[in-house]
């Protein structure tokens, strides 16, 4: 079971993921300006890059974003569909769909979307569209043919939280997310460009929306607005979840402390991760890739050859889930295990990658095992780096 810690560290809001005594994840915000990512603006047209078939889109404050002119789902602001081109100073509806990550700018779509506890609506996109982790064939074909009946000239994507919650809930969030949307859309004629026409919700009450509903324990903090506004938010869209809620007091020993966020932030952010059995990771980001190596280290086992690169190679397959999410690195990820000869060893390690990193929330794939004996993952990008929030903090205290 999983607890929900957030409080306020270093002028930030930070969020902990905890099951037991390990950090799961971990999300840190400015107090002043949370991310961009899922905002609906409207924005104008900056220039048209015909060779990457792209183009750039001003949201306000000179913040400029990225839009592909693939992208058909495109509303403009005087209320209609996308014609097949569009032209500089044109005014258009776009949400935030990727943070802006190092020097890339953030990517925007047309295809704009609202995320519900158990659906996500889109107004692009037509089709209806299951959780991968939903398998229940006979409960999908039922929840299908009712989501036909009401989808209108919406998309849906059923979300995992669906599976085990009443129709009733299912029913009344599709409703509100109905009207959300359209109220959006219809409002969107008569607001001035670069005007928010949606915020999404702060990390802290998205991480608590998104989390699997039967694994939260318990959604601790010790700020007392923090506290009010999760509580207004249950009592709105999560009523079943209110009893979770605890206000923390303790003023000799702070959340801070109790979680020591400090030595887990560090840890997170450093280089070489050590592991039980001596062996250690060397995980390194940059512009282009992750690099994570895999290292024998301090290991003195009395095992064979054969079985001791084994045990050390799955041993990193686990840290390495866990790190990838705890990091929140995406992209291309590419990790050098220690050499493994036989191709069956090969095979059972990738094969218990892939049951690792299914339980990641983000979607993770691994793709292959190079020429070279280098295993690369793919994982979607959707938030900044931790190592990139933490800069960010830094960079708004040294203001």
């Amino acid at each position: 079971m999983n607890k929900l810690i957030i409080t306020r560290w270093n002028g930030c809001i930070i969020t902990l993921l905890q099951s037991g005594k390990e950090t799961l994840q971990i999300d840190i915000e400015p107090e002043e300006s949370h991310s961009f990512l899922g905002n609906i603006y409207i924005g104008k047209v900056n220039n048209i890059v015909k060779n990457i078939n792209a183009a750039f889109v001003d949201i306000g404050s000179g913040q400029m974003g990225y839009l592909s002119l693939g992208d058909s789902s495109v509303h403009f602001a005087d209320g209609r569909i996308f014609d097949g081109k569009l032209r500089q100073g044109d005014e258009i509806v776009v949400q935030v769909e990727r943070d802006a990550v190092k020097t890339k700018a953030p990517v925007l779509t047309g295809n704009l979307n609202i995320t519900g506890r158990y659906f996500v609506l889109t107004s692009g996109k037509k089709q209806i569209g299951f959780s991968a982790k939903i398998q229940d064939l006979g409960w999908k074909q039922q929840m299908k043919e009712y989501l036909e009946s009401e989808k209108a000239d919406w998309g849906i994507i059923v979300r995992t939280n669906a599976y085990s919650a009443p129709m009733d809930s299912l029913k009344e969030e599709l409703h509100l997310l109905k009207g959300r949307l359209s109220d959006i859309l219809t409002h969107a004629g008569h607001r001035t460009c670069y005007s928010l026409l949606y915020g999404s919700a702060p990390s802290y009450l998205s991480g608590l929306r998104d989390s699997f509903q039967s694994s939260l324990e318990s959604v601790v903090t010790d700020e007392q607005d923090i506290y009010d506004a999760i509580k207004k938010y249950l009592s709105e869209h999560q009523q079943e979840d209110l009893h979770l809620l605890t206000y923390y007091e303790d003023s000799l020993l702070p959340l801070k402390k109790l979680y020591r966020i400090e030595k887990t932030m560090s840890e997170a952010l450093g280089k070489k991760v050590w592991m039980k059995s001596g062996g250690y990771l060397v995980i390194e980001p940059t512009e282009a890739l992750v690099v994570i190596d895999v290292n024998t280290g301090k290991y003195s086992g009395k095992k064979a050859l054969r079985e001791t690169i084994m045990k050390i190679n799955l041993e990193a397959a686990e840290e390495i889930g866990h790190q990838i999410r705890l990091r929140n690195l995406s992209g291309i990820i590419v990790i050098d295990f220690i050499d493994m000869e036989r191709e069956e060893d090969k095979k059972f390690l990738l094969k218990r990658l892939e049951e690792i990193v299914s339980r990641d929330p983000v979607k993770t794939t691994v793709v292959e095992i190079t020429k070279l004996n280098l295993v690369e993952i793919t994982r979607k990008k959707i938030r900044k780096p931790l190592c990139e929030q933490a800069l960010q903090m830094k960079e708004k205290i040294s203001l």
